[in-house]
Order: structure tokens, then sequence, then C-alpha cells
């Protein structure tokens, strides 16, 4: 996953994340708080190791080569939910109900947040998509919400003095 196949110095296409993974078993159960946060900065780590690239043609002096430039990798939820082997739902629920997790649960999508936020406000990651995954997007209402209408608009009718013409 370096970015370049060493026998033919070439860009390699896409990526194999679904492969990677924690260390911490088939099915990890994460019994202590501890070991839920030793996968959890295992897939910081991996986020880190791994960035996605970019082909770019890049030309000097007339000559010109296809250079892969590493681009950050954005972090989610999500991903780290498929790194560790638990899903998503399992995650959310554990919010809920194990609170020997609780602050390792807050601590991670803390810092699954700002890693975002910091990446889209260096233009390292696509601002617009970023504010979206944040719920930070400007909102605009664009008709009428019958849980939050609009206010009416006045109109006001000025009529023209009749001056005795036709």
């Amino acid at each position: 996953m370096t970015g370049k196949d060493p026998k033919t110095g070439r860009f390699t296409a896409g990526n194999k994340f679904w492969e990677a993974r924690s260390t911490h078993g088939v099915k990890p159960k994460f019994e202590s708080a501890d070991d839920l946060w030793d996968a959890c900065v295992q897939y910081f780590n991996w986020v880190h190791d791994n960035p996605l690239y970019e082909d770019r043609l890049v030309t000097y002096m007339g000559d010109s080569k296809h250079e892969p430039v590493s681009k950050m990798r954005a972090m989610t939820i999500s991903a780290m939910c498929l790194f560790i082997d638990v899903t998503r739902t399992t995650w959310d629920e554990w919010k809920k109900t194990r609170a020997d997790l609780s602050d390792i649960i807050t601590r991670t999508e803390a810092i699954i947040f700002a890693q975002k936020f910091e990446g889209a406000s260096a233009d390292l990651l696509n601002p617009n998509i970023i504010a979206r995954e944040l719920g930070l997007a400007d909102k605009k209402i664009h008709g009428n919400d019958p849980e939050n209408p609009m206010p009416e608009q006045q109109v006001t009718v000025y009529q023209l003095p009749d001056n005795g013409r036709d």
C-alpha cells in the first residue's frame, strides 16, 4: 500500500482498505476500555500511514511523467468500525449502554471530528463534503415548512389619487 509497484515503479490503482483491520482477532469483544482505545489508535495510525494517492502528470523542461501525490485520508466512524470489526449499530449501541466505554467512544468521535474539520480547514480535504458530513453546512429554506413557517409577506397597496383623469 505504498502507492507504487516496486517492480514496475508505476502507481498502483485503488486501495485495499477492506483488508486492513485491527489486531484484535476475528470478532473483538473489547472487554475493557483500554482494548477499545488500542484498536481505535491502530485505526488512527493506519489512516496516517496509508494516505490516498492522486496520479498527477508532471511536466518539467518538456519531459512529462506520472507521479503519485499523497492526499490526506479522512477518518470516519464507519471506516473505523470496519477496521475494528464492529458494526456501526454496535458502536452506537455501546455509546448508549456501555458506560465503561463511553469515555473512549466520546474521545474517538472527537478525534475523528477534529481530523476532518482541521483537514477541511487547511484545504487538505474537500471543505464542502466535510461540512455536510459534520453537519456544518448552511441551510436555506426553499419552501414553507409547517413546523417552522416563514413569516407572511406584508403587501401594501397604494392607490394613486384620481385627479379627474380617465
